[in-house]
């Protein structure tokens, strides 16, 4: 349990080369939403929109890019309250294949206006298109779910597990019951995140709550076609903080993200004083741990947002010791950090776990910390191979009707972001964008129903798209989005 996390006020083996970048940067919206709402946990509606949650409240509110795709220069929209009696803090969550979106637990929750350590057991599921949240019972005997992680697995089926114990469940979206999976788990899933690898498996580094092993090492892989996780072996540096001992280490450890080249980079917290958090690099061809340099200036992730950039590279935040202040945000390319905090006037101010990061269209990453929200841009040019690729498409569609596209590459590389545990924003899934030749307007058509989940697919994958009636009639560019990166367009003619 995160007992020393506490609420916002108001509501080698040797460092790295640290260089620092001017060219990539960070901009505030143009329209900041209420800072007393804290908002965070941004999540990707196949819309193109974006939604985020009140912190310990029920309200959800939407960010709409402007007529020309800017999230910068986006408005803010209410949408439908969470049910009565479900105002958390700190979830699972995803957007499923069909575009509705799950969440499920909670570490704190609000009743009567007090935001409360709980660990609820409550969940709900929202249907954008009738902009409504339904309650979804937990499995049958958990009492708890509080902030733990979740994912989407390939086949597109929602596993969530229970923060407390060695417990996880599948949900069926259509009847939203769930069936247990999960045997052999090593112990409780309690601040450890999870991972989705190209061969469909989840990756976690244990974090021995409950469980405590001073310089215990050990990871852990769910294998779906079983049910069942196994324990290959160690990390070849401790990633989770066991400092100074069972009674009061903190238990955190950072987010792993995977990148396009098969490695999982993964950011480690240590509370000793004075201490850098580890890294390491999961090689999922050879199934190897490599060691990484420690994080730059004395800094770790005792929770923490990442995200893979366009480029490859791995945007990261960090900050001193466990919870404290003055945070910084790096990129490690695989081989080098680089300092990339600079116009992030926020960053000094807030510590790592602040921080919330989700990969827009694009190809700028949203970031949110409790107050306020910020695009970094520049996050560097994807490899060709990396594109989606349209293999087929209509040539003619018409607003309010529904078709098809299909293609390959269009659920990307990686799941896009990363926390250490309970936040999730992955955006592995395609998105539809249309643009206006003559106007240079930019819509999105709702897509759902995606073929796969699966990273790193090397078969062709579909999806259906929902043209808006809101849409201009003309010829228009019809891109595949994933994970900020942009297939190259076909003409498409609206009528």
């Amino acid at each position: 349990m995160t007992n020393l996390r506490t609420l916002l006020a108001s509501v080698g083996l040797v460092l790295a080369t640290i260089q620092f970048s001017t060219a990539q940067h960070w901009v505030p919206l143009a329209n900041q939403p209420n800072a007393n709402l804290g908002l965070g946990n941004p999540l990707l509606l196949t819309d193109g929109t974006v939604i985020l949650h009140q912190a310990c409240g029920p309200q959800w509110w939407r960010l709409i890019p402007d007529a020309f795709g800017s999230y910068v220069n986006g408005t803010w929209k209410r949408i439908a309250s969470l049910p009565q009696g479900y105002a958390p803090l700190y979830f699972g969550s995803a957007v499923l294949p069909d575009g509705r979106v799950m969440m499920a637990g909670g570490e704190y929750n609000a009743t009567k206006g007090n935001c409360q350590p709980v660990w609820t057991n409550q969940g709900a599921i929202y249907d954008p298109k009738i902009n409504k949240w339904t309650m979804v019972a937990p499995p049958s005997g958990w009492q708890s779910i509080g902030d733990a992680q979740s994912v989407v697995l390939a086949n597109g089926t929602y596993m969530q597990a229970n923060c407390c114990s060695k417990e996880s469940a599948l949900l069926d979206p259509a009847t939203l019951t769930w069936t247990i999976t999960g045997t052999n788990k090593k112990d409780v899933f309690d601040e450890e995140g999870w991972t989705l690898l190209p061969d469909g498996t989840v990756l976690t580094v244990d974090a021995y709550v409950f469980a405590y092993a001073k310089n215990g090492k050990r990871y852990e892989i769910y294998h779906p076609s079983t049910g069942k996780w196994t324990s290959p072996g160690n990390t070849p540096v401790q990633l989770w903080d066991s400092y100074p001992d069972a009674n009061h280490a903190s238990y955190e450890l950072g987010p792993g993200v995977l990148r396009p080249d098969g490695t999982v980079f993964y950011v480690g917290a240590n509370g000793a004083p004075g201490q850098a958090g580890h890294t390491a690099t999961y090689d999922t061809n050879t199934k190897t741990w490599t060691a990484g340099p420690d994080i730059p200036d004395g800094m770790d992730a005792a929770d923490g947002p990442a995200a893979l950039l366009p480029g490859g590279s791995v945007l990261f935040q960090a900050s001193p010791g466990i919870f404290n202040t003055g945070s910084k945000f790096f990129t490690w390319d695989g081989t080098q950090y680089r300092d990339v905090t600079s116009s992030n006037t926020d960053a000094p101010n807030i510590s790592s776990y602040y921080g919330n990061m989700l990969l827009l269209p694009t190809g700028e990453v949203l970031y949110t910390d409790f107050a306020n929200v910020w695009v970094f841009q520049h996050g560097g040019n994807p490899k060709s191979a990396w594109l989606p690729q349209i293999l087929s498409a209509p040539s003619t569609v018409k607003p309010g009707h529904t078709y098809v596209v299909a293609g390959l590459n269009f659920n990307g590389f990686s799941q896009g972001a990363a926390y250490g545990d309970d936040i999730q924003g992955a955006t592995n899934y395609p998105l539809v964008q249309i643009t206006n030749r003559v106007s240079g307007q930019v819509s999105y058509a709702r897509t759902h129903d995606h073929s796969t989940m699966g990273i790193a697919y090397t078969t062709p994958a579909s999806t259906s798209f929902d043209v808006t009636s809101k849409i201009p009639t003309g010829l228009s560019d019809l891109r595949v989005v994933c994970n900020g990166i942009a297939s190259l367009p076909v003409t498409v003619n609206i009528e």
